[in-house]
């Protein structure tokens, strides 16, 4: 017995020494996290500057007669430009309305590049898993008449639209070319599929409810064919930098 308690106090005294070495290596990861604060600062305080200089270096040049100097200077600035943007990628970018009003303060800008593949990855599949769910919801109540199986699609339908543009705010702000109707597309969808879900079960609604499942059968197949073209894309790596992301 003694024994037993002797080999604890030694392993207990062993792991004690692990934990100041790892107290020791958290501090270290919290003092280089300040830096890294205070480097994202700086970087985002020279982008500001770089910006300004070049507006006004702009507006003087626009006042100007043509010249090769100037049309030389004009592209070394529009180069200046994508390689100010390629910067801006790498560092943390401000929430739009849309996560600010949903999420708050919280920061979703994604540093890592590999990681932005990974998100846009996951909301690949996210569509195409909750689209075979869709479908198959929709071609139950294609043969059947239940007030529950149609009330379950139509919620289905608000939490996925409405998911998918809490997602896509997030692509956005992580250098997505996402299009401005698109994500229009998915903001108007999650209305509509709100009011179809508190949509009295009356005579207009059986009459439209046939074609509407229909609809939705059609509407499903394609975004399954979209998503998996676009999930092999991914997983084959041709999607190379944050630009291509959409």
């Amino acid at each position: 017995m003694d024994t037993d308690v002797e080999s604890c106090l030694k392993d207990w005294n062993d792991l004690a020494q692990e934990y100041k070495e790892l107290e020791a290596l958290n501090k270290e990861y919290l003092a280089k996290l300040e830096e890294v604060s205070e480097l994202q600062a700086k970087c985002l305080k020279g982008i500001s500057h770089q910006k300004y200089r070049m507006s006004i270096i702009s507006k003087s040049l626009k006042q100007l007669h043509a010249s090769e100097a100037q049309k030389s200077l004009s592209k070394e600035m529009a180069k200046r430009k994508q390689q100010l943007h390629e910067i801006e990628q790498t560092l943390p970018k401000p929430n739009g309305t849309y996560l600010q009003i949903i999420l708050g303060n919280v920061n979703v800008s994604i540093l890592n590049k590999n990681d932005k593949f990974k998100y846009k990855d996951e909301y690949e599949k996210f569509k195409l898993v909750l689209s075979v769910i869709g479908f198959i919801l929709s071609m139950l109540n294609l043969v059947t008449n239940v007030r529950t199986l149609e009330l379950s699609f139509m919620f289905l339908l608000v939490w996925y639209y409405c998911t998918l543009t809490i997602r896509e705010s997030i692509l956005k702000v992580n250098g997505s070319r996402i299009k401005g109707w698109w994500r229009f597309h998915h903001f108007f969808s999650t209305v509509v599929s709100g009011l179809l879900l508190v949509w009295p079960n009356t005579g207009p609604w059986y009459s439209f409810r046939q074609q509407f499942m229909w609809f939705n059968v059609y509407i499903i197949c394609f975004i399954c064919r979209c998503s998996t073209v676009s999930a092999i894309l991914l997983s084959a790596g041709c999607f190379v930098s944050v630009e291509s992301i959409r």
